[in-house]
Protein backbone atom coordinates (compact mmCIF):
# COMPACT_ATOMS: atom_id res chain seq x y z
CA UNK A 1 0.00 0.00 0.00
CA UNK A 2 1.46 3.37 -1.04
CA UNK A 3 1.69 6.08 1.55
CA UNK A 4 0.05 9.44 1.04
CA UNK A 5 2.05 12.65 0.68
CA UNK A 6 1.10 13.84 4.18
CA UNK A 7 2.04 10.57 5.97
CA UNK A 8 5.67 11.64 6.29
CA UNK A 9 4.76 14.70 8.38
CA UNK A 10 2.93 12.54 10.92
CA UNK A 11 5.86 10.13 11.07
CA UNK A 12 8.22 13.08 11.48
CA UNK A 13 6.22 14.37 14.46
CA UNK A 14 6.38 10.94 16.11
CA UNK A 15 10.13 10.64 15.47
CA UNK A 16 10.86 14.16 16.74
CA UNK A 17 8.83 13.77 19.97
CA UNK A 18 11.70 12.62 22.25
CA UNK A 19 13.94 15.37 20.85
CA UNK A 20 11.29 18.03 21.40
CA UNK A 21 10.97 17.03 25.06
CA UNK A 22 14.70 17.71 25.43
CA UNK A 23 14.38 21.18 23.89
CA UNK A 24 12.34 22.29 26.89
CA UNK A 25 11.15 25.67 25.62
CA UNK A 26 7.58 25.50 24.23
CA UNK A 27 8.29 27.91 21.36
CA UNK A 28 11.32 25.85 20.29
CA UNK A 29 9.18 22.71 20.53
CA UNK A 30 6.64 24.30 18.16
CA UNK A 31 9.14 25.74 15.66
CA UNK A 32 11.60 22.83 15.47
CA UNK A 33 9.25 20.51 13.49
CA UNK A 34 8.63 23.33 10.99
CA UNK A 35 12.35 23.79 10.47
CA UNK A 36 13.07 20.07 10.07
CA UNK A 37 10.07 19.63 7.71
CA UNK A 38 11.35 22.59 5.69
CA UNK A 39 14.77 21.00 5.33
CA UNK A 40 13.60 17.53 4.31
CA UNK A 41 10.28 18.34 2.64
CA UNK A 42 9.43 19.56 -0.84
CA UNK A 43 10.78 22.84 -2.14
CA UNK A 44 14.00 23.78 -3.85
CA UNK A 45 15.16 26.57 -1.54
CA UNK A 46 16.02 25.50 1.99
CA UNK A 47 16.81 28.90 3.49
CA UNK A 48 14.59 30.30 6.25
CA UNK A 49 12.46 32.72 4.23
CA UNK A 50 11.21 30.26 1.57
CA UNK A 51 10.67 27.57 4.19
CA UNK A 52 8.60 29.97 6.31
CA UNK A 53 6.54 30.99 3.27
CA UNK A 54 5.85 27.32 2.43
CA UNK A 55 5.18 25.96 5.89
CA UNK A 56 4.28 28.75 8.30
CA UNK A 57 3.29 32.06 6.72
CA UNK A 58 3.72 34.83 9.27
CA UNK A 59 6.24 32.82 11.34
CA UNK A 60 9.43 34.01 9.58
CA UNK A 61 10.74 35.88 12.66
CA UNK A 62 10.28 32.89 14.98
CA UNK A 63 11.81 30.47 12.48
CA UNK A 64 14.74 32.84 11.88
CA UNK A 65 15.28 33.22 15.65
CA UNK A 66 15.22 29.43 16.08
CA UNK A 67 17.92 29.01 13.42
CA UNK A 68 20.08 32.11 13.89
CA UNK A 69 19.95 33.31 17.47
CA UNK A 70 18.29 30.68 19.59
CA UNK A 71 20.79 29.44 22.18
CA UNK A 72 20.35 26.15 23.97
CA UNK A 73 22.41 23.30 25.27
CA UNK A 74 22.94 20.78 22.46
CA UNK A 75 24.10 18.01 24.82
CA UNK A 76 20.59 16.69 25.67
CA UNK A 77 19.70 16.54 21.95
CA UNK A 78 22.96 14.80 21.08
CA UNK A 79 22.39 12.28 23.88
CA UNK A 80 18.88 11.57 22.54
CA UNK A 81 20.25 11.16 19.01
CA UNK A 82 22.78 8.60 20.21
CA UNK A 83 20.07 6.68 22.11
CA UNK A 84 17.75 6.69 19.09
CA UNK A 85 20.56 5.65 16.72
CA UNK A 86 21.50 2.79 19.04
CA UNK A 87 17.83 1.76 19.31
CA UNK A 88 17.40 1.78 15.51
CA UNK A 89 20.66 0.25 14.30
CA UNK A 90 22.83 -0.59 17.30
CA UNK A 91 24.03 -4.05 18.11
CA UNK A 92 26.96 -6.37 17.56
CA UNK A 93 26.81 -6.02 13.76
CA UNK A 94 26.69 -2.18 13.78
CA UNK A 95 29.62 -0.20 12.42
CA UNK A 96 30.70 3.39 12.90
CA UNK A 97 31.47 5.10 9.57
CA UNK A 98 33.63 8.23 9.62
CA UNK A 99 33.73 10.03 6.28
CA UNK A 100 34.65 13.37 4.75
CA UNK A 101 32.53 15.22 2.23
CA UNK A 102 33.76 18.14 0.14
CA UNK A 103 31.26 20.84 -0.84
CA UNK A 104 32.65 22.88 -3.74
CA UNK A 105 32.11 26.63 -3.22
CA UNK A 106 32.66 29.59 -5.53
CA UNK A 107 32.80 32.31 -2.87
CA UNK A 108 34.63 32.69 0.40
CA UNK A 109 31.90 33.83 2.79
CA UNK A 110 30.85 30.42 4.15
CA UNK A 111 32.60 29.05 7.23
CA UNK A 112 35.62 26.87 6.47
CA UNK A 113 35.84 27.66 2.74
CA UNK A 114 39.39 27.51 1.46
CA UNK A 115 41.41 25.99 -1.36
CA UNK A 116 41.90 22.44 -0.06
CA UNK A 117 41.83 18.84 -1.22
CA UNK A 118 38.31 17.87 -2.27
CA UNK A 119 38.06 14.08 -2.22
CA UNK A 120 34.86 14.10 -4.30
CA UNK A 121 36.66 16.05 -7.04
CA UNK A 122 40.02 14.30 -6.67
CA UNK A 123 41.94 17.59 -6.63
CA UNK A 124 42.48 20.82 -4.71
CA UNK A 125 39.51 23.18 -5.04
CA UNK A 126 37.74 25.98 -3.20
CA UNK A 127 35.43 24.03 -0.88
CA UNK A 128 34.14 23.26 2.59
CA UNK A 129 35.04 19.90 4.04
CA UNK A 130 32.59 18.22 6.39
CA UNK A 131 33.29 15.18 8.52
CA UNK A 132 30.35 12.92 9.31
CA UNK A 133 29.96 10.08 11.78
CA UNK A 134 27.28 7.53 10.94
CA UNK A 135 26.13 4.43 12.82
CA UNK A 136 25.07 1.73 10.39
CA UNK A 137 23.79 -1.81 10.45
CA UNK A 138 22.95 -3.68 7.27
CA UNK A 139 21.49 -1.10 4.91
CA UNK A 140 20.27 1.27 7.63
CA UNK A 141 22.49 4.32 8.37
CA UNK A 142 21.84 6.91 11.09
CA UNK A 143 24.02 10.01 11.00
CA UNK A 144 25.06 10.93 14.53
CA UNK A 145 27.43 13.87 13.94
CA UNK A 146 28.52 16.34 11.25
CA UNK A 147 31.19 18.97 11.69
CA UNK A 148 33.34 21.33 9.68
Amino acid sequence: MARGASDWTGELEIWLEPFLRRLGNKTRQRICPLYVAGLIGPGDRKSVQPMAERLAPGEYDRLHHFVATGVWDAAPLEAELLMQADRLVGGDDAVLVIDDTALPKKGSHSVGVAPQYASALGKNANCQTLVSVTLASGKVPVMVMVGL
